[in-house]
C-alpha cells in the first residue's frame, strides 16, 4: 500500500479508501450488503494495509453507520484508522432533517458518532454546498465541531469551483479550520473537475479523493451486474454514447493487456496528478484486488490516448490546449428546429 499527506495538512491516508456506500441494509437499496457480507471486505481491505474509510449518515439512512462501526470495532484499533463520514442529506422526513444548517450539522455529528460507536471521526465532510444556509453558520458550526474535539479535520464533497472558493474565504476571515479533503466524482466518463477544481485543490492546498473511479460500474464492463442493473443513476450519468465508446476503449486496453477492466479505469484515476486517494466500493474481495493491481500499474501513451480519445465535451479552448482540443459533436436538433430541418431535408 502507498501512504500520502492529504492536502497540506499532517494527516496520512492510504492512496485507496474504502468505500462503504455498498454497506448496510438491502431495504435501502437492492445492491446494498448486510453486516456479515461486509466484514470480509472491510477485513480484506485493512489486510490490505488501507487506513481511509469513508462513510456518511445518508447511507442505508444511517444503518451503515451502525454495521460499519461495529464492524470496525471488531477488526480495527482505532487509532491506526482514518474514519470520515459527512452529513447533508434528509435523515427523515422532518423540518431540519437535512441541509447545513448549524442546528442539523451539530445533530448530525451526534448521530454520526452515536451509530459508529466512535468519540470522534478523522474528517468530517459536507456532502454537498448547502445554497439555502449562509455559508458562515456552516463553517462555523464545523469549527465548533473541531474545537469540541468531535472531529479532527473537515472536509467537502460535491460542489462548484466558486463554492469551494465561498468556503475557503469564510474560514480564512474567520481564522477557522479550513477543509483538507475535497472529495469529487472523476473517472474516464466524467473529467469535468480537471478544468478548475483540482487545479484550486492543489493551488489551496486540499487533498482530492475521488470516488466512482469506475463511473458507477459502467467501466467495469459488466453491463448485467446486479448494481448496473439497479442503480438507476448508472443509466442518467453515463447512457450516452460517448461514455459507452470510452467503455469500450477501456475494455479493448484491458484486453490488450490480459486483465479485469476495472483495474485500467481505476489505474487511470490513480496515475491522476491532482489524486491523492481513491475510494473503492468492492463486491467482494477479489474486486478490492484489483484495486490493489491497478497501484502498480502505468499506462502507455498510446493506452492513454485510447482511454482518453472519445472524452466530449471539448477541452477549453486557450493557448495551452490548442494542439491537444477533442473534437465535438454537434447534438440533433429538437422541437420545432427539428422539424424545420426535416422539411428542408
Amino acid at each position: 500500500m502507498e501512504y500520502i499527506r492529504l492536502g497540506q495538512s499532517g494527516l496520512k491516508v492510504s492512496r485507496l479508501c474504502l468505500g462503504t456506500m455498498n454497506m448496510g441494509t438491502p431495504q435501502w437499496k437492492p445492491w446494498i450488503f448486510d453486516e456479515a457480507q461486509s466484514e470480509p471486505i472491510v477485513r480484506h481491505a485493512l489486510d490490505a494495509g488501507v487506513n481511509f474509510i469513508d462513510l456518511a449518515d445518508f447511507y442505508s439512512t444511517g444503518v451503515g453507520e451502525e454495521v460499519v462501526g461495529r464492524i470496525l470495532k471488531r477488526v480495527a484499533r482505532r487509532e491506526e484508522i482514518v474514519v470520515t463520514t459527512k452529513v447533508g442529506y434528509d435523515m427523515g422526513a422532518y423540518q431540519n432533517a437535512g441541509g447545513h444548517s448549524r442546528k442539523h450539522v451539530m445533530d448530525g455529528i451526534d448521530g454520526s458518532l452515536k451509530r459508529l460507536g466512535m468519540d470522534y471521526v478523522d474528517i468530517y465532510m459536507l456532502h454537498f454546498f448547502d445554497v439555502n444556509t449562509p455559508v458562515e453558520e456552516t463553517m462555523g458550526a464545523l469549527n465548533d465541531i473541531v474545537c469540541a474535539g468531535k472531529a479532527r479535520y473537515i472536509g467537502v464533497s460535491t460542489m462548484y469551483t466558486w463554492q469551494l472558493a465561498k468556503i475557503m474565504q469564510a474560514c480564512e476571515r474567520n481564522g477557522w479550520h479550513k477543509p483538507v479533503n475535497m472529495q469529487l466524482q472523476l473517472n474516464l466518463a466524467y473529467r469535468e473537475e480537471e478544468r478548475e477544481m483540482i487545479p484550486y485543490c492543489r493551488d489551496q492546498g486540499i487533498g482530492v479523493s475521488v470516488f466512482s473511479p469506475l463511473a458507477r460500474g459502467l467501466l467495469t464492463c459488466e453491463p448485467n451486474s446486479t448494481r448496473n442493473q439497479t442503480d438507476f443513476f448508472t443509466a442518467q450519468m453515463y447512457g450516452d454514447r460517448a461514455s459507452r465508446e470510452i467503455a469500450a476503449s477501456v475494455a479493448r486496453v484491458a484486453a490488450r493487456r490480459g486483465v479485469a477492466a476495472a483495474q485500467i479505469a481505476q489505474a487511470w484515476v490513480l496515475n491522476h496528478g491532482g489524486v491523492a486517494s481513491m475510494l473503492v466500493g468492492a463486491d467482494t474481495p477479489a474486486q478490492f484486488d484489483s484495486a490493489l493491481a491497478a497501484l502498480g500499474t502505468t499506462l502507455t501513451d498510446d493506452e492513454l490516448f485510447e482511454l482518453e480519445r472519445n472524452y466530449t465535451p471539448c477541452d477549453l479552448i486557450n493557448d495551452y490546449t490548442a494542439s491537444r482540443r477533442i473534437a465535438r459533436e454537434p447534438r440533433l436538433a429538437q422541437g420545432v428546429f427539428a422539424d424545420n430541418l426535416e422539411k428542408a431535408a
